[in-house]
């Protein structure tokens, strides 16, 4: 049965509030992030991790996230930028990288773990989960925004991938069938999500960081794969895809990582939860 082509794009904009126009980009990537949040409080308990701690930490490594994503994506498109500098702010139109939005809130992270006696490795374990699957969820924003997309293909493609009509005519872009590199994506960290959520709380399986290691490893592999199909990619020296390239360095870097502790100083159990829980409520 042949599929008729339907091409109408769905509307980016989810509402009107007078003047202010609501993006379902902002929406998507907003219901994540809230998921997220939920998912790491209530794992945080089961760890020994105060849900104000966690809520403390958000407040902080939102904002961090979201400017390092959007100044990683603007440095490596300068040349557009550069010109066009009142749209630096714009990024309800998308444009903001997902490796950039993990080092800034890392970097966060980090430094409140330490001041609040909260072992660093820990908190990256249980954030981890939440934070792919919350990569899931935000790649449907690209969708909206018809971006993040791969190189022309045919209708009969996209057909033989039993995809909803609405995912096959929203891939109708620039005149032509795009290879859905954001489902691909999407596909991926949903099912990291679902492995890392269900080895997690296996005994002696993890130690601290190790969570967080596996998910490193997981999302650069799919990432490297991905970002080799798109079209849009950041570039340095016009030749190497950043994504790519940071990719490669994730993965050998964090199997790296994992071997060294486990044969210097093999870290406590995940587990085990946090060691300075009652230092922890007493510095609150």
């Amino acid at each position: 049965m042949t599929i008729t082509p339907f091409t109408a794009a769905l509307n980016p904009i989810a509402v009107h509030l007078g003047p202010l126009q609501v993006h379902w980009y902002g929406v998507i990537i907003a219901s994540g992030v809230i998921l997220a949040v939920l998912l790491a409080v209530r794992e945080g308990r089961k760890r020994g991790i105060d849900p104000d701690d966690i809520y403390d930490m958000i407040l902080w490594a939102l904002p961090a996230a979201l400017i390092a994503a959007r100044l990683y994506y603007v440095v490596f498109q300068w040349s557009y930028y550069s010109q066009h500098l009142n749209e630096i702010v714009a990024i309800w139109d998308g444009g903001i990288a997902i490796y950039g939005s993990l080092i800034g809130a890392g970097l966060v992270v980090f430094f409140f773990c330490r001041s609040r006696f909260i072992p660093v490795w820990l908190m990256l374990d249980v954030a981890a989960p939440t934070v792919i699957m919350g990569q899931a969820i935000g790649r449907w924003g690209n969708f909206m925004n018809q971006e993040a997309f791969g190189r022309v293909t045919s209708l009969a493609f996209l057909q033989g991938l039993h995809l909803p009509q609405f995912v096959i005519n929203q891939m109708f872009i620039n005149g032509a069938y795009r290879q859905p590199t954001f489902l691909y994506e999407s596909t991926w960290d949903l099912m990291g999500f679902v492995v890392l959520m269900s080895l997690r709380h296996y005994p002696q399986l993890f130690k601290q960081g190790e969570v967080f290691l596996g998910y490193v490893m997981w999302y650069s592999l799919g990432r490297f794969f991905v970002e080799g199909m798109r079209t849009d990619s950041l570039m340095l020296l016009g030749t190497i895809r950043v994504s790519q390239l940071l990719s490669v360095v994730l993965f050998v870097g964090a199997i790296f990582i994992w071997i060294y502790r486990r044969r210097t100083n093999p870290p406590t159990d995940y587990l085990a939860g946090n060691p300075f829980r009652e230092r922890t409520k007493l510095s609150n």
